[in-house]
This record gives structure tokens, sequence and C-alpha cells, in this order.
């Protein structure tokens, strides 16, 4: 039953939900500050929050954005943002910043990487802690897209922590996904796996300036030759190699081009459409998995006997299958849910 305390919290966010229909950044950080709080208190307030928003969302262009570290994520995102607001966008990035396993702690650091564009009055920078989430990315990321576009955000970033499973948990919530390589030519090539360039709509070489420009340029040579070998992510979209310089500026303009081509030509022909179909749905039974977990450990008797059963299994005593289905004998004992 809903009680007083919640009510109210329950109006104060759908009055957020007005002030951000206005693009104040403010009510943006403390509409995102509801929705990745873990208080059970919040969680009434947070669902009204995007219940009200929901109806706003999903015009931006959703760009995952990811790299080896050193690859110059951060001076691309700095310089890509920039050339956007001067072209009277407004950018949203979420920088998810990698978690300590031992501490729990994160450098949160973005705004001071990206300096320049965190004092653009039409970007909003989100720093936040992967924590525990699989994949390199916030648990709340998605809301926080929805969020952004609420407030009139006309492209949406995500910046994963680096490489591995986060390349798939970004493309599963953007429209497109965006792989920085560097200017190495060969080795590169071969520290990039075939799994993660399959996953790219668009492979960029940073730092084609200088004394790099001649390796950036072989670089991409011998990635588009690469891609030629694959099979494209979608059909008659075969992904392009650009090379860029965030410090001189050269080659944003054409990736900006590329990437409103390609969602042009996605969202003329349906696909675009479907492939947000499908993230949502992979979305909802994230969220029925995570929220099956939640119930398990916020219940004392079920906690307990979680605890036993983990033991169990890393003793050998037990399968993890057996083990878990033994568990949930206790959430839906007759086989039907509550």
């Amino acid at each position: 039953m809903t009680s007083k305390n919640d009510i109210l919290t329950v109006n104060s966010a759908q009055e957020l939900a007005v002030a951000l229909q206005t693009g104040d950044r403010r009510s943006l950080a403390r509409a995102i500050t509801l929705v990745e709080s873990t208080r059970l208190a919040d969680q009434a307030a947070s669902e009204a929050l995007l219940s009200a928003v929901l109806p706003r969302t999903g015009h931006a262009i959703r760009i995952g954005i990811s790299g080896a570290p050193g690859v110059g994520k951060s001076t691309f995102i700095e310089a890509f943002g920039q050339y956007l607001t001067g072209h009277a966008k407004r950018v949203a990035v979420f920088a998810i910043d990698p978690s300590s396993r031992r501490s729990g702690g994160s450098i949160l650091g973005d705004k001071t990487r990206m300096e320049k564009l965190s004092r653009d009055p039409n970007a909003f920078i989100r720093p936040s802690p992967a924590g525990k989430t699989l994949g390199g990315v916030a648990r709340r990321t998605r809301e926080s897209m929805l969020l952004a576009e609420a407030a009139g955000f006309d492209v949406v970033l995500v910046e994963t922590v680096g490489v591995g499973q986060s390349e798939t948990a970004v493309a599963d919530m953007t429209d497109l996904f965006v792989l920085l390589a560097s200017p190495g030519g060969g080795d590169d090539l071969q520290g990039i796996k075939r799994g993660v360039m399959e996953l790219a709509d668009l492979l960029i070489v940073t730092k084609a300036d200088g004394d790099l420009l001649p390796a950036a340029r072989r670089a991409a040579a011998n990635y588009q030759m690469a891609l030629h070998l694959m099979r494209p992510k979608h059909l008659g979209l075969a992904a392009q190699v650009l090379s860029v310089s965030s410090l001189e500026g050269t080659g944003i303009g054409e990736v900006w081009d590329r990437i409103i081509a390609i969602h042009q030509t996605l969202a003329g022909d349906g696909r675009l459409q479907r492939l947000r179909a499908d993230q949502a749905q992979r979305w909802f039974w994230g969220e029925v998995q995570s929220m099956v977990s939640e119930a398990i450990l916020n219940d004392a008797t079920l906690a307990l006997a979680a605890t036993e059963l983990e033991k169990a299994v890393a003793a050998g005593k037990v399968s993890p299958n057996g083990a878990a289905r033994n568990l949930l004998g206790g959430i839906l004992p007759s086989g039907k849910p509550k």
C-alpha cells in the first residue's frame, strides 16, 4: 500500500518530469540521481518519473563509443560534442567509469577529461560507475538516456569502459556503435577481436595528425580491408573506416555525416524501430532477472538459503543448476508465480 510519504515523493517526481521538459540540466542531474538510487523508498518515484517522460523519448540519435584504453575516447568525444553543439545540437554524454572490484570506488573523472565540453551550455556530461553490472555499463544507463531525450537532447553518447563485454552491452542500448582504434596498423588489427569489429557501424582511426598521419592512413586501409571480409552488421550498410584528428578537428564532420546517413537509412526502412523494440524486450527480461535476484536478497530466509547453497556449490556438493532450482522453489513452489 502506498504511504503518504510515497505519494509526496511521487508528486515530486511528476514535478521533476515537468521541469525536465524545459531542458534544465540541473533537473536532469536530479532525475538521473533518482533513477540511479538503490533505495527501495525511491523506486515508486523513479517509476512515476519514467512513466511521465516516456512519451517524450525516442527522438535522439543514440551512439555507443568504445575502444581500447589510450585510444583517445574522451578527446574524440569532446571534439565531436563541440562540433555538434556548434551545429545547434544538444549533446548528452554518459561516460561509464570502471569501479574498483576491491573498494567499489570509481574514478569518475570525465568532467575533468572533457573540460571544455562540460562548460558548454548545450552539453551534459554524466560520469557513472559501472559498479558490479556485467558488461561495463551502469545498470541505469538506459533510463538515463531516456531522461536526456525527455530533456530535449538531440544526441546521446555512451562511452564504455574499454574492451570486452562492454561492447555488446552498449551496442544493445544504442542505435549505432562506433569503435575507435589507434594508428598502429597490423599490430592493432590483431588486437581487436573479430566479434567486436562485427558490432561496429563505423570504425574511426584516431590521432591522424603530425608524425602519426601516415600510420593512421595505413591503419585505416588495413581496417577497411578486414571489414570487407566480414559480414556487414546491417544488410546494405557495410561498416566504413574514417580517420580523425581530435586535436585539429579534422574528419569530425565526416564522422557526423556518416552517422546521419546510417541512422536515416535504418529509420527509413523500419530497421531502427525494430532494433529499438528488440532492445526494449531484452531490457525487460534483464530487469526481470535483476528483480528476482533482488527479491531473493531482500528476503532474510531466501538470502540465508542462497548463502548456504552458494557454499555447497563452491564445495562441489551440488550443481549450480540444481542449487538454483532449489532456491527458486522458495519463490515459485507450485511452478507458477504467486
